[in-house]
């Protein structure tokens, strides 16, 4: 079936159901849902050459992964939100196109997108404080997302967020009302925008109860692994006044928290207790029916289908304002926290 022959079906001109399927603002969304059911219907896949001719636009989106944080490609948490952006593009007919580049070329590799013409637009990942990538992009003209914030910088850029500091407020408060005082930080890399604002959040509710940040509880690290929230347990275990309660950045880390727990005899829920954030994805199930981990979380998943909708709208709308998405974490209660005991006993 080609376009004309679509076009007679919904009783439509050819025009109107080619901008339908291609996303122009004119077309209402009734009319775009109805071309988009009809045209799955008859198997109708327009012609990509076609239109990349017709329009100038590449149909491409891309995301550019510099070398230092190459290892998030196998993520699950980066899984999760290429899945929810990749499942945007195919609906929409774009291509996704992934470089790992070393760190110094990742400015020449946005340059090299947009004088080539590769993609029409791009994602951001992990944003670090005053991001200069913001500034390259917004100079080249192209069009880009945030996934994330960056404190310091221009704020008039596309990005979609979770509330970071408002998740771990609420989590390091709902430790606190259960009696806990020392409770360590398990925290990401915090050169980046969102671990910073995690810190943010755990300093706030300590310093609202009257307490201070006590330095020997704070443990960032360079990659959010189950390996590196093993060790950052068994120094806050190991402290003269151990931790009894653990927050962590990500499941991951939990994991790695859990063993050392248990590699002591202790039971985690029991003796210690943990929060991880970002439970909810796919292929790292929280439990079935009961939460493992009480968590704070956020679709990932989610995040990644919202960024996708943003960059083509910026894409197919460029005089738009910038546009901005908070998402908030939402607190689930699991088996890994309880009241703090009156002692906590050392391996």
């Amino acid at each position: 079936m080609n376009l004309k022959e679509l076009a007679a079906k919904l009783g439509l001109s050819p025009t109107t159901v080619s901008r339908a399927l291609n996303g122009y603002p004119e077309v209402n969304e009734a009319t775009r849902e109805r071309v988009i059911a009809v045209a799955r219907r008859h198997n109708y896949r327009p012609n990509a050459r076609a239109i990349r001719l017709a329009t100038g636009r590449a149909l491409a989106v891309g995301h550019v992964i510099p070398l230092n944080v190459q290892t998030e490609m196998m993520n699950p948490i980066f899984s999760d939100f290429i899945t929810g952006s990749g499942e945007t593009y195919m609906r929409n007919g774009y291509d996704m196109i992934l470089s790992v580049v070393p760190d110094e070329a990742e400015e020449a590799a946005y340059r090299d997108l947009m004088t080539r013409g590769t993609v029409d637009g791009v994602i951001v990942h992990a944003p670090i404080f005053n991001d200069p990538r913001i500034k390259v992009l917004k100079d080249l003209g192209l069009p880009f997302v945030v996934h994330g914030r960056s404190s310091g910088a221009d704020p008039d850029y596309n990005w979609v967020d979770v509330n970071n500091r408002r998740a771990f407020l609420r989590a390091t408060e709902f430790l606190l009302d259960l009696g806990h005082r020392r409770i360590a930080l398990v925290n990401g890399n915090e050169t980046m925008d969102f671990a910073i604002r995690r810190r943010a959040g755990y300093s706030e509710a300590l310093n609202a109860r009257g307490l201070t940040v006590d330095c020997e509880l704070l443990f960032p690290a360079q990659a959010m692994s189950e390996a590196n929230g093993w060790r950052a347990a068994e120094a806050g275990l190991d402290l003269a006044q151990p931790a009894t309660a653990f927050l962590c950045a990500s499941m991951l880390q939990g994991m790695g928290v859990r063993r050392a727990i248990e590699g002591r005899g202790l039971k985690m829920g029991r003796d210690v207790s943990v929060i991880v954030f970002d439970d909810d994805l796919s292929y790292l199930r929280n439990g079935d029916d009961v939460p493992i981990f009480t968590a704070t979380r956020s679709s990932v998943r989610e995040a990644g289908r919202l960024a996708a909708e943003m960059l083509l709208t910026a894409i197919h709308q460029p005089g738009l304002p910038a546009q901005h998405k908070l998402l908030e974490a939402e607190l689930i209660l699991g088996q890994s926290t309880g009241p703090v005991l009156a002692a906590t006993p050392k391996g």
